[in-house]
């Protein structure tokens, strides 16, 4: 049987998308189900996130999958859809209805946008209360989906990851080693002909496109690498979260619903996501290290001033260094070759790691189950071989927290400097988060900084000492990747805990090297991470080399 439906929306207004829509449907179809199909199409089309809440049946069974990720439970579904910044065009042309029993029915729906053609199918279920909701979804992408196009107003690209992309945004100056690998640029490097974005629309509006391109660009296309885009990354680059309150968060195909991490977001999520091989961006304080350990991939803080931060935006000079993310070691240590020149031109002793050192008073930061799952994994690679059995660090909390303030109150003041008379003059231009963040910079005087910078020196000192022919092996986080759902006092105090992990790598000047090592109970991958003494950033990944043969 055939029939055309004709529904209304919620406002008793008809449907334009049901009018135009064939529905085929072999038996009656059960009362109340167009009605509610119709309302989910129209709530999608205009991004209406408490009605696509409300029809998708409550509970942690409910699942949503498409050709990229698979979603269990519906704090997962909806803390998805929150981060949406693409909203579909397309219309439903064709609907099949197939009851399968009287509380159940299977609808396929094929739409049209353009010359895109697309499939989704759900499973209906009636409730108790004689409403209908999905209990399964499946979308299928477009079979022809609209290609990327270069420039800020193109609307073919997913805004949470990408401000700009182009087919390339920058060519390739030179073949290399590099050839064919894809770079996903964080918007604070200079990149000739594009603006520099920072995170911050207010920022962009009145930035004009930059004439050169900064160093660290350049030299990975003279490599042979090409510019995918310049991507997301979060206001100022003063976040670890990945939640930008003016673009969305970008997605995290390792931990569907969770934060992707930042402020490197965007150049991880493209990386995840298969859209660039090598994610370009910057780490202070973990912003390599944290989406590496949030979206599974191989994140690398390299040492400090071993790259050139010329044609780059600033957030803490004293702590900030240049970094990659890619999603495996070899494509990390070509990057590493074409930035820091060979081991043997870059003076790095491949064989300086003579001893592991475990932090207790670092793991005692992270949550039990990561802590449990470090451990096991720390042991495992001893016995295989690949590490020198560890020896414990008696690290106190009290050092640990002075150092921790120190270096807290130095990059509170270097942002100020850097970014504090903008903020002054365009009152509301940032979100909460990282508004409040820089209001709290604001009050640090120099006095406090120069007494900071007298802990820093002390830190560095000690630090240094403590990793001659050393690798400290600490978790990257604290926990896995927070729910997009989670309170700003979850994040915050995730955000918190994880800091004084990665603020040791910064205070000593040192390389950090995230490896998607340890997979906690619940899937959500997180990273352990490897330190370094400065200048062993090859070093480094050559151990790595074989800790990720084993996984």
């Amino acid at each position: 049987m055939t029939t055309h439906a004709s529904t209304t929306d919620t406002t008793g207004t008809a449907t334009p998308a049901a009018d135009a829509c064939e529905v085929i449907a072999a038996d009656a179809v059960p009362d109340g189900l167009l009605d509610a199909f119709w309302r989910y199409d129209a709530a999608l089309l205009a991004n209406d996130r408490t009605t696509l809440d409300e029809l998708f049946m409550p509970g942690p069974h409910t699942i949503r999958g498409d050709g990229r990720t698979l979603l269990v439970g519906h704090d997962a579904i909806a803390g998805f859809r929150s981060a949406r910044a693409k909203v579909p065009t397309r219309a439903v042309v064709h609907l099949h209805v197939q009851v399968v029993a009287p509380d159940a029915a299977l609808l396929m729906a094929s739409t049209r946008d353009g010359d895109a053609t697309g499939l989704q199918t759900q499973l209906w279920r009636l409730l108790d209360d004689g409403r209908w909701a999905v209990a399964a979804a499946h979308v299928s992408l477009p079979t022809a989906a609209p290609q990327p196009v270069s420039g800020a107003g193109s609307g073919a690209f997913d805004r949470t990851v990408w401000r700009a992309v182009g087919d390339p945004l920058a060519a390739a100056t030179a073949p290399g080693p590099l050839d064919g690998y894809g770079l996903a640029v964080k918007d604070l490097f200079d990149v000739a002909g594009h603006p520099v974005g920072a995170g911050v629309p207010a920022w962009l509006a009145e930035q004009r496109p930059r004439t050169h391109t900064a160093p660290a660009v350049a030299a990975l296309l003279e490599a042979g690498a090409h510019a995918v885009g310049i991507a997301r990354t979060d206001e100022f680059a003063y976040s670890l979260a990945g939640t930008n309150a003016h673009y969305g968060t970008p997605p995290n195909p390792a931990a569907p619903g969770s934060v992707s991490g930042g402020s490197t977001s965007g150049p991880a999520a493209a990386v995840a996501l298969g859209q660039a091989d090598v994610g370009l961006g910057t780490d202070t304080a973990g912003s390599i290290r944290v989406p590496a350990s949030y979206q599974g991939l191989v994140g690398l803080r390299t040492t400090h001033g071993a790259i050139s931060t010329a044609g780059v935006l600033p957030l803490a000079p004293s702590f900030d260094t240049v970094g990659w993310l890619t999603r495996d070691v070899r494509t990390s240590a070509l990057v590493a070759e074409a930035l820091l020149g060979q081991p043997e031109q870059a003076g790095d002793d491949a064989v300086a790691v003579r001893r592991t050192v475990r932090l207790p008073v670092l793991e005692e930061l992270a949550s039990t189950e990561v802590r449990n799952a470090f451990a096991a994994t720390v042991e495992a690679l001893c016995e295989a071989g690949e590490l020198p059995p560890p020896e414990p660090d008696d690290l106190q909390l009290p050092v640990l927290e002075r150092w921790f303030t120190a270096f807290r109150t130095v990059q509170a003041w270097e942002a100020w400097q850097a970014h504090g008379a903008w903020i002054t003059a365009h009152p509301g231009a940032l979100g909460a988060d990282v508004g409040g963040r820089f209001a709290q910079a604001a009050d640090v005087t120099g006095r406090q900084a120069e007494q900071a910078r007298e802990v820093v020196a002390e830190a560095r000192e000690q630090l240094r000492a403590r990793l001659t022919g050393t690798v400290l092996v600490v978790p990257s986080a604290s926990g896995p990747a927070p729910g997009r759902t989670a309170t700003g006092e979850r994040i915050e105090a995730e955000r918190a805990a994880t800091l004084r992990m990665t603020c040791l790598a910064g205070l000593a000047g040192a390389p950090a090297l995230s490896l998607p090592l340890l997979r906690p109970a619940d899937g959500r991958p997180v990273g352990v991470c490897l330190l370094g003494a400065p200048g062993t950033d090859h070093a480094l990944l050559a151990l790595a080399a074989g800790l990720e043969a084993l996984r």
